[in-house]
């Protein structure tokens, strides 16, 4: 009867250390199980940090860029509204100069008009000849 008792609580002191021992397992598989959720949770965040962070930086340069590009912009309609300016402006000394030299040319003309009235006429006979040829040989 002692052995068996003995047996008995044998028995029960190994199946109280294998509970404890589950118990012991199913506690260490459970941290370890929300230790590794926690660990993805924080990759997690620092993926989404690092995104947005670099979301940020993105959209700094974009507003830079967009900045940028609006001076240049600025600058060159500035240079094409100044080129334009130029133009016309060669454009009216050009006509300037033509009128100025059409005026010239029509006095310069009328002059030429005038004197020409004034200018005796050649002889229509040239040479003491009738018609303005001599008459030939025979």
């Amino acid at each position: 009867m002692n052995i068996q008792l003995e047996k008995m609580k044998q028995n029960q002191e190994c199946e109280r250390r294998k509970r404890i021992a589950e118990e012991k397992h199913k506690e260490w598989v459970q941290k370890k199980r929300e230790e590794e959720r926690r660990e993805r949770k924080r990759k997690l965040n620092k993926e989404m940090a690092e995104k947005a962070t670099r979301e940020l930086e993105k959209m700094q340069l974009q507003e830079k860029a967009d900045i940028k590009y609006k001076e240049w912009l600025k600058k060159k309609r500035a240079e094409e509204a100044e080129k334009k300016k130029k133009e016309k402006e060669k454009e009216k000394e050009r006509e300037a100069e033509l009128q100025e030299k059409r005026t010239r040319s029509q006095k310069i003309f009328k002059e030429w008009l005038q004197n020409a009235r004034n200018k005796p006429q050649p002889a229509l006979n040239g040479y003491g000849f009738p018609h303005g040829k001599s008459p030939g040989l025979y």
